[in-house]
């Protein structure tokens, strides 16, 4: 199997708390920031998707916290898509150290919304292979 999407990104100083450790909703941008550039690496962006008429909507997430980060600590945030039959779809996300240790696992169940109609699309699938230049990335 190959080896997931993974993005670098550095703990800055700011952005711990008062145990000196990664503040807990950062994880959420985090993970957010490695959706977004796996999009873009399969050659999605934000204006076509607007331009398409959807928007991705995140419906539930949960994070599982299992060793804390510090200011200085490098990670690698994986992205992968787990499709269903629906109109929602799943990201499984580690945040990783560069020495393997998982800080975080991080799930979302997301959907793609019909910015006219506001309401999710049937087959959120169908519009990623319209868009995409590199379904592979998307598990597609």
């Amino acid at each position: 199997m190959a080896e997931p999407f993974s993005v670098r990104v550095t703990v800055r100083g700011y952005e711990t708390d008062t145990q000196g450790h990664l503040n807990q909703a950062v994880y959420l941008n985090y993970v957010e920031h490695a959706r977004w550039m796996l999009l873009q690496a399969a050659g999605i962006t934000q204006a076509a998707l607007l331009g398409r008429g959807v928007g991705p909507v995140a419906l539930e997430t949960n994070i599982r916290h299992l060793r804390e980060l510090l200011a200085g600590d490098e990670v690698d945030v994986t992205c992968v898509f787990e499709w269903g039959d629906g109109k929602t779809f799943r990201f499984r996300q580690e945040v990783r150290k560069t020495d393997g240790t998982v800080s975080a696992e991080v799930t979302s169940v997301v959907g793609l919304l019909d910015l006219e109609r506001r309401r999710l699309v049937a087959d959120p699938r169908e519009i990623f292979k319209e868009l995409a230049t590199d379904v592979g990335l998307l598990g597609l």
